[in-house]
C-alpha cells in the first residue's frame, strides 16, 4: 500500500509590473526539500528560461529568479495544497485539490496578461477549479505549454524550447 502526504505550495515568485505567469501544478519533491522552483536537476524549466531570457542557467537561485522578475516573467502554482505521493502530477488525489487564490492575485497583480500553463496537468487543473469563479476584468491570454518536467520526455528539448520560446516573448 503507498501511502500520499499532504504538500503545500510556495508563495508567487513575482514583482510589480510583471506581464507573464508560469503555473506549475505543485512542486515535486525535491522543490519542496529545496524550497526552490524547479528545483530537480533534470527539470528543463530553468535552462529553457535562460536560453530564452539570456541569462546563465547555472547562476545561483536568487540571480535566475531575479532575471525572470526582471524579464516581467512571474512563477507560481495552480495549487496551494493537494494530497500526492511522490512528485509525479499523475498521483495528485483530485479530491484533495486546493486551489491558489486567483481572483485576489490577479487584482493585486493587474498588469498580467499571458498565462503559460506548464503541462497539461496545470492547465487542467486551472479549467477545472479556477476558471469558472474567476471574475477578471481584463482579458487573459492563456498559453497551454509541454511539460519541463523530466517525466516529459515525448518531446525534444528543442522543441520545448520553440514552444516556451514563443509564449514567453508575448
Amino acid at each position: 500500500m503507498t501511502t500520499s502526504s499532504c504538500v503545500m505550495g510556495f508563495a508567487p515568485l513575482i514583482s510589480p509590473g510583471a506581464r507573464v505567469l508560469v503555473l506549475g501544478t505543485m512542486p515535486g519533491v525535491k522543490s519542496l526539500r529545496e524550497q526552490q522552483y524547479y528545483a530537480h536537476p533534470r527539470n528543463a524549466f530553468w535552462p529553457i528560461a535562460a536560453q530564452v531570457l539570456g541569462f546563465d542557467a547555472h547562476a545561483d537561485y536568487a540571480a535566475r529568479c531575479m532575471a525572470l522578475t526582471n524579464a516581467g516573467i512571474a512563477l507560481w502554482d495552480v495549487l496551494q495544497a493537494c494530497e500526492r505521493e511522490g512528485s509525479l502530477d499523475a498521483n495528485i488525489q483530485a479530491e484533495t485539490a486546493v486551489p491558489n487564490d486567483f481572483q485576489g492575485f490577479l487584482h493585486a497583480y493587474p498588469d498580467i496578461q499571458h498565462v503559460c500553463f506548464n503541462g497539461a496537468k496545470a492547465a487542467a487543473l486551472y479549467r477545472r477549479h479556477v476558471l469558472p469563479a474567476l471574475a477578471v476584468t481584463r482579458e487573459l491570454q492563456y498559453f497551454d505549454l509541454p511539460s519541463t518536467s523530466p517525466a516529459h520526455a515525448a518531446m525534444s528539448w528543442q522543441e520545448k524550447l520553440a514552444r516556451w520560446q514563443r509564449a514567453l516573448l508575448v
